[in-house]
């Protein structure tokens, strides 16, 4: 209990101090010149012509029903309330796939294999879950699915969450977690062969930590990713991007966690970031839409038209492909945030991974003859 009142506390006297550093100092450079620039022939759209699924609705409904059932519960009871009923999610169901604990460098890690899974074609996950909760047992609905959409093995890590550890924590673990996957298979503890496929996908703030590592990557002169996915990423920490509160009222998912904060002024909200996680929002190391997106991977981005995070996605489509990135993006009209978990119940998840496996067919169908090791 004394370590969670002291990070409060830190967190209170941090607010203030970044409250009145942020009135006079702090300010992002203003990205409003990208906001048209996502429309063209690397943006899909889906779902505009119907409605919301009855499916979807339900969805909504039960969102309704967890935020009402943690009315009153706040601080570290909240916390752990949310990450033990995201691990009982989807507790039960059959995801016609093989899950095997693994120590990944120090890190809890599991290897998901659909039936066939080719164990040199490797893809790094990074589960969603606002760097606070989430686990890879929570995302088994979406890391069986992308073992069967590359054909290949799935590495899920449990990254170190927030408050227990800084914010720093998440980025280092997903980097060891790259490399570790490149050299070690799923065959066991003495499988030692390299990828010759490796891919990194993650949604949410797994999606953020997706596309920071594939810049790390090419910044630090390593083997770089085949390709990427980032499924409703968070691409700036500044929490600058119009949809943000353009589309507070309609978001059940993001709204009602993050409506009060979109009451704040931006140089506030920068501040606050700053004081929380100690790193600078306007950096790429939290925000990989502010950073050098040139000479990046092919990548898809996935967000809904009703979420508020719709803008980090396509401002960061806009800037990637303007510096000469092959960055897709592909939207739909209605569902929540981070939507595809909800597979394969939710129709508009089943066609949002249909649109990343028609992504990642190039790649499956190259074979074996992906980047090596000697591109490393």
């Amino acid at each position: 209990m004394a370590e969670w009142l002291g990070l409060t506390l830190v967190f209170v006297l941090g607010v203030l101090a970044a409250a009145l550093l942020g009135l006079r100092r702090l300010r992002a450079p203003d990205l409003s010149a990208f906001d048209d620039l996502a429309e063209g022939p690397g943006w899909r759209r889906f779902g505009l012509k119907a409605g919301p699924s009855a499916q979807l609705q339900q969805v909504e409904a039960s969102l309704r029903e967890l935020g009402r059932s943690l009315q009153g519960v706040h601080g570290r009871a909240r916390i752990l309330r949310l990450r033990a009923h995201l691990d009982q999610a989807f507790a039960g169901r059959d995801f016609g796939a093989t899950f095997v604990p693994v120590d990944c460098d120090g890190i809890p890690a599991e290897w998901v294999l659909a039936p066939g899974a080719d164990p040199s074609r490797r893809t790094l996950y990074l589960h969603g879950g606002g760097f606070v909760v989430g686990s890879a047992r929570s995302h088994r609905t979406l890391t069986s699915a992308f073992s069967r959409l590359t054909g290949g093995a799935v590495l899920a890590i449990d990254y170190r969450l927030m408050p227990e550890h800084p914010r720093s924590a998440g980025l280092e673990d997903s980097r060891r977690a790259w490399r570790w996957m490149l050299e070690h298979g799923p065959q066991g503890a003495d499988d030692r062969t390299p990828a010759q496929q490796a891919v990194v996908a993650g949604d949410s703030a797994g999606g953020n930590l997706a596309l920071a590592l594939i810049a790390w990557l090419r910044d630090a002169g390593l083997r770089q990713a085949d390709a990427a996915v980032a499924l409703s990423p968070l691409t700036d920490s500044c929490l600058a991007s119009p949809s943000l509160r353009r589309l507070c009222e309609r978001d059940v998912m993001l709204g009602p966690m993050l409506g009060r904060m979109m009451r704040l002024s931006d140089r506030l909200l920068i501040g606050m970031t700053w004081a929380y996680t100690r790193i600078d929002p306007r950096g790429p190391t939290l925000s990989p839409l502010r950073g050098d997106l040139a000479n990046l991977p092919p990548t898809l981005l996935l967000a809904s038209e009703a979420e508020m995070l719709l803008d980090d996605a396509r401002r960061y489509t806009a800037r990637a492909r303007a510096a000469g990135s092959p960055v897709q993006l592909a939207t739909w009209a209605h569902p929540v945030h981070a939507w595809p978990i909800f597979h394969p119940e939710l129709p508009e998840a089943r066609e949002a991974l249909a649109e990343v496996g028609r992504f990642l067919q190039p790649l499956r169908e190259s074979g074996r003859h992906g980047r090596r090791a000697d591109h490393r």
